[in-house]
């Protein structure tokens, strides 16, 4: 099913990106939906039964659009799923979406581990110099993780740079024991 997931996914992006929609609106409320479908099971079952017409599923899907605030741009691609019988797989589509999403914006991710809660002032510095590294602009997620000693590790994609205590002492070990 991954390239269904891929498939879906790159045409909801390609909505966003040719109609110019508000993109960070656009990955929220279909975050929203997905969080929804994901934490009702009613809605779930309704909507993937196949004993249920598609009108009265895209009429269930109004309702909550309209509860909601949701755009007609994410209404139709909910009610295309639905449809197509892929709502399922809302989770994982949204979750490709967002990846689309960010590489056509130019974004990376980062997840940044840290031996302590760093300050504002130290995430923006942090968060600047792994755009340097990146040549793209930064979502960050942060973590702690006290065997760090301190210092930070950045992990982009595959790529991770360890700037932390505990990975310098690793690396001079590595010196010491294998010079001998």
């Amino acid at each position: 099913m991954a390239s269904a997931t891929n498939t879906y996914a790159r045409a909801f992006a390609d909505v966003v990106m040719d109609k110019r929609l508000d993109a960070p609106r656009v990955r929220q409320e279909a975050q929203s939906v997905a969080e929804m479908v994901s934490q009702s099971k009613d809605l779930r079952e309704v909507w993937e039964a196949p004993s249920i017409p598609a009108e009265q599923k895209r009429g269930l899907l109004d309702a909550i659009a309209a509860r909601e605030g949701i755009t007609r741009e994410v209404r139709n691609f909910i009610a295309v799923l639905i449809d197509h019988r892929r709502i399922s797989l809302l989770g994982e589509i949204v979750k490709q979406f967002e990846l689309e999403l960010d590489d056509r914006l130019g974004f990376t991710e980062a997840e940044i581990t840290s031996a302590r809660e760093l300050s504002g002032a130290e995430r923006q510095s942090l968060e600047a110099q792994v755009e340097k590294l990146t040549g793209r602009k930064v979502r960050a997620r942060y973590g702690r993780d006290g065997s760090l000693l301190g210092g930070a590790v950045v992990r982009v994609g595959s790529t991770i740079y360890d700037g932390s205590v505990k990975g310098q002492l690793e690396k001079i070990r590595e010196q010491l024991t294998g010079s001998n």
